[in-house]
């Protein structure tokens, strides 16, 4: 039997290297980008919309469904990227986890088109308004739920490990930016396509339908492309699955790893602060900043202007990230500690009002901050994780990034949203709570703490050998 070819991490990425990265980056984050931008406007568009006053007061508020589906997405993205990051390692078969797991995934994702109160209330035989709507609700969050665990076994736990593995120290920079605009690309589609969704002109069927036959796609040309990565250490035949699974917690792995550790508490801190409001955003820009009268007047009357400022805007963040870039190049500290600053900036830039003006000034150094934090800090995460225990880690870093975000920051939001008491009347009649711009505040105060780690982690340096 002929055997696979494996591929050796390299100081330059091949092009089929870069194929792959390129594809399974693209598709994963359109994939994500369709759970976790428009789950939640199809909760509020499909799910409740067209639902009477007494069903809406029977169950949960919009807010707080989208609240507990986030953080029943990320206890299960967790869950399964330590059992399936850590059955991958031993196995070190990324490629069929990658390849096979899209394929599911995609399967999964077009199921979604299906859901709507009227199929529910036939296949559970309901007729009560309040119980449909509460069995709606709860179907969504529990295929988000499979999805999701389609998504961290393919996505967080096979192909971030196989990033890794086929990357080095001094590539790796160049891939987080690479993947930080291909990430733009994928957001760039998903929300071309889901504004159709959105508006009404193309159905959910649809929009779920065809983004998740293209993630099969991609899956199904992953089993051709892909290759398995070159391992630096043999497999360690000795040391049971349960061992591995529990490899991260151990007191002298921490303590042996702490550089990696405070970067993951910083990764933590930063996304709880994106997460406080990121769930409620395209909810918050259909119901409050497009629906809003006064910016309507302004779209109407000086569309000029607002484009004159939201090339300023895009030119800003575009300078401003080449300029931290190049500035971290000499001293990895100085692309931290300026990128936390404009984030800090921008979200209370966002928080002081509704206007377009307002959202477009605040989104720059936003931007600019999240953007430069999130390659700096993936980058950082990668370079401290010991490549010979990559998929054991992928947990672990799955805690921090997903986890501890997912669940702490949608609940500050919702209490943000819940405590501003704003609401919207919809064509029903029916009146329902919308996110407010208080919750940009809270986000603000969270991100502050960032410094704390970071701080930490500069005393012990930013540097590690290359590997």
């Amino acid at each position: 039997m002929k055997k696979e070819k494996t591929l050796a991490p390299d100081s330059k990425l091949s092009g089929r290297i870069w194929f792959n990265l390129f594809l399974f980056n693209l598709i994963g984050g359109i994939a994500w980008n369709l759970e976790n931008m428009y789950f939640n406007t199809f909760l509020y568009n499909s799910v409740y919309a067209g639902a009477s006053q007494e069903a809406l007061a029977g169950t949960m508020a919009p807010t707080t469904a989208i609240s507990r589906m986030v953080a029943l997405s990320a206890i299960t993205a967790v869950l399964t990227t330590f059992i399936m990051g850590t059955f991958s390692d031993r196995l070190r078969n990324r490629k069929v986890f990658i390849s096979i797991g899209y394929i599911v995934w995609g399967a999964v994702t077009a199921l979604f088109g299906f859901i709507t109160r009227d199929n529910i209330a036939a296949i559970f035989g309901l007729t009560d308004a309040v119980q449909i709507l509460t069995f709606t609700v709860w179907t969504v969050i529990i295929m988000d739920m499979l999805m999701t665990f389609m998504g961290s076994t393919s996505n967080d736990s096979a192909f971030n490990a196989w990033v890794t593995d086929v990357t080095t120290t001094s590539t790796r920079p160049k891939v987080e930016t690479a993947f930080l605009f291909v990430g733009f690309l994928s957001m760039a589609i998903v929300m071309g396509v889901g504004s159709f969704a959105q508006a009404g002109t193309v159905s959910y069927k649809v929009f779920f339908g065809g983004l998740g036959l293209l993630v099969v796609a991609s899956g199904v040309i992953g089993l051709f492309s892909l290759k398995e990565p070159a391992h630096k250490e043999p497999k360690e035949k000795n040391t049971s699955y349960w061992a591995d699974l529990l490899y991260g917690f151990r007191p002298n792995v921490i303590k042996e790893n702490s550089q990696l550790y405070l970067i993951l508490a910083s990764v933590c801190i930063f996304n709880c602060a994106f997460q406080v409001f990121f769930p409620y955003l395209f909810v918050y820009l259909q119901y409050v900043i497009l629906a809003s009268e006064a910016n309507s007047a302004l779209l109407s009357a000086f569309p000029p202007s607002l484009i004159i400022v939201a090339v300023l805007a895009v030119a800003a963040i575009i300078a401003g990230i080449v300029v931290l870039m190049k500035l971290s190049d000499k001293n990895k500290f100085l692309g931290f500690i300026p990128g936390v600053i404009l984030l800090i900036l921008g979200l209370f830039i966002l928080s002081t009002g509704t206007s377009l003006y307002t959202l477009l000034i605040g989104i720059a150094p936003t931007l600019i901050g999240y953007l430069v934090l999130t390659i700096q800090l993936n980058a950082a995460t990668r370079d401290f994780t010991p490549p010979e225990k990559t998929g054991l880690f992928q947990g672990i870093r799955m805690i921090f990034f997903v986890l501890i975000p997912m669940i702490v920051g949608p609940a500050i939001g919702d209490i943000a949203c819940r405590n501003a008491g704003a609401t919207y009347t919809n064509e029903y009649g029916v009146e329902t709570i919308v996110p407010d711009a208080t919750m940009f505040i809270y986000s603000a105060v969270l991100a502050i703490l960032v410094f704390i780690p970071l701080l930490l982690l500069k005393k012990k340096g930013l540097t590690k050998k290359e590997n």
